[in-house]
């Protein structure tokens, strides 16, 4: 353990969650990702499980600021009541690294007795059941964590961070959101008032 060279490490997990990032492919499923929810007649649901599930809340988090509502159903609470927050025409983007999380996959089956309309799934592995429940799905591509046990999902949650993001900002910018709706829905905080200053 003394012999560990701390900046080369860093270094290496550094350039393994840029190079993951870096080569998301850039598809077609993005587009109509984005057109999906700019045109959802209902709500927009944004869920996952575990890290993906933080993920996640920043996503809907970043949606609700850049003029998108939308908000975060955990899959767990899900199967104890929160399912009922799903009304006919929601749409919902799931979180899964590998698409197989039990919980988000049952809560998207039984959404869709509810009136889910629109499921877009954000996986990496080509063989998961998301895959197949999803009417779009933003592919990840192929992901290598670069943790030393090969478990700790570290690159791949970069690469989820980034594809929501990206959503979001498309979307935005799709939308025609100005600085002064930013600030409306961002009026605390250095960017409430820098959003406030540069509109004026």
């Amino acid at each position: 353990m003394a012999d560990l060279n701390v900046r080369e490490q860093i270094e290496r997990i550094l350039k393994a969650e840029a190079a993951a990032i870096s080569a998301v492919p850039v598809g077609e499923e993005f587009e109509r990702a984005i057109r999906a929810l700019r045109d959802c007649q209902g709500k927009v649901l944004v869920t996952g499980m575990g890290k993906a599930g933080h993920i996640a809340r920043k996503f809907a988090a970043t949606l609700c600021s850049t003029g998108t509502p939308a908000t975060y159903i955990h899959p767990g609470e899900a199967a104890h009541g929160d399912l009922g927050i799903i009304g006919p025409g929601d749409c919902i983007v799931a979180f899964s690294n590998s698409g197989m999380t039990r919980e988000v996959l049952e809560m998207l089956e039984l959404g869709r007795h509810l009136g889910l309309s629109t499921i877009i799934g954000v996986t990496s592995h080509p063989d998961s059941t998301l895959r197949r429940l999803a009417d779009i799905t933003v592919d990840m591509g192929v992901v290598k964590d670069p943790c030393p046990l090969g478990l700790t999902p570290t690159a791949s949650i970069a690469v989820m961070l980034a594809i929501g993001d990206a959503i979001a900002l498309v979307l935005m910018e799709m939308k025609g959101i100005t600085l002064r709706d930013f600030g409306m829905r961002h009026h605390g905080g250095y960017l409430g008032r820098k959003a406030r200053l540069d509109n004026e």
